[in-house]
């Protein structure tokens, strides 16, 4: 940790987007959104609101992006809270990190809706941005020498955090193989895996770091779903079967070394690879939590998101000034002064 991170104001930033049994539902989305919502955008990316599927979505556009790829963003809150609202700044900081555009779905959240609302919602919103890409790209795309078209398939990054990566992970199980083959990279940050009652994160006593707690995911657990279904893959992407992880998406978990959930993610990660998958584990010492959304006051969050722009674009953001876009013909600039 650096000299001048302020570590104390990260943890208590942090703590709000875990659940817990001391406060109710609406009370606990206000403090997400009180504190995380801003009006002002990073960047200069745009944002503009497009239904994809009948659920309403954030499309935040960067100054420079790739046309060929989008980022897919489930935010997390514990399946309680959050919002595209509340995500707005940290999703802005990411399509910029990744050159890409970038949409956040607005599902419905526990314990209102429990599962699978959130799943469906996710659902629906995938399919119609991958069927409305895929139908641009036939518009736009180039042919072969014989007039065919060619390069339709959109590039689809899936991205998601905490308990919206439980959401993610079973957006990808549950998808037919046209869909799946779209998706070139899966990225979670502190990914939640397992939340069976048998799990030893809940059962254990006391096993909590500074942001997590066991306790928090059982109770987020109860919500969501009922106790017979916390086993089920869509719901614990833990207990998917050997079957639903053979051809997934190549993944990219990043993580504070010490979160109590690395045990899950390692877990995870041998689990894909026995099956054939890529999966690499991310893990920065001394850091919490979701560590990547407290960045004004935690300096290896920078250098994390700078990690996650260099996976999914290729860019070395640390030695951004001796690239040249010039030599890279996927970016273009935003179509901003064309709307």
């Amino acid at each position: 940790m650096a000299p001048n991170d302020n570590r104390k104001a990260a943890i208590k930033k942090l703590k709000l987007l875990v659940y817990n049994s001391k406060v109710n539902a609406n009370v606990f989305r206000k403090k997400i959104e009180d504190e995380y919502y801003t009006s002002f955008l990073p960047n200069h990316v745009e944002r503009s609101e497009h239904d994809y599927g009948g659920i309403k979505c954030d499309v935040l556009t960067p100054e420079i992006y790739s046309s060929k790829r989008i980022l897919f963003y489930v935010h997390g809150g514990s399946f309680v809270g959050g919002s595209r609202a509340s995500y707005r700044c940290f999703c802005s900081m990411l399509a910029n990190k990744a050159y890409s555009r970038t949409v956040v779905p607005e599902y419905r959240l526990a314990p209102t809706y429990a599962f699978p609302s959130a799943v469906e919602d996710i659902q629906a919103s995938f399919r119609a941005l991958f069927t409305e890409e895929q139908i641009q790209r036939s518009l736009d795309g180039d042919t072969d020498e014989d007039g065919n078209q060619i390069n339709t398939m959109p590039e689809v990054i899936i991205a998601a955090d905490g308990a919206g990566a439980s959401i993610a992970l079973s957006l990808i199980l549950n998808l037919r193989e046209r869909y799946r083959a779209c998706i070139k990279k899966v990225v979670l940050f502190s990914p939640w895996l397992n939340l069976s009652a048998e799990s030893p994160l809940i059962t254990g006593k006391k096993v909590q770091d500074l942001v997590m707690t066991g306790e928090a995911l059982g109770i987020s657990g109860q919500v969501y779903t009922y106790s017979s279904n916390l086993e089920n893959p869509l719901v614990s992407p833990l207990f998917a079967a050997d079957e639903f992880l053979k051809g997934f998406p190549s993944v990219f978990i990043q993580m504070g070394k010490e979160e109590i959930l690395v045990e899950d993610a390692v877990k995870f990660k041998e689990r894909l690879e026995a099956n054939g998958s890529e999966c690499e584990l991310d893990l920065w010492p001394d850091m919490p939590h979701l560590f990547q959304m407290a960045e004004e006051y935690l300096s290896d969050a920078h250098k994390a998101l700078d990690k996650f722009s260099s996976v999914i674009s290729g860019i070395d953001n640390q030695n951004i000034e001796r690239q040249s876009f010039e030599n890279k013909p996927i970016l273009e600039h935003s179509l901003r002064a064309e709307a």
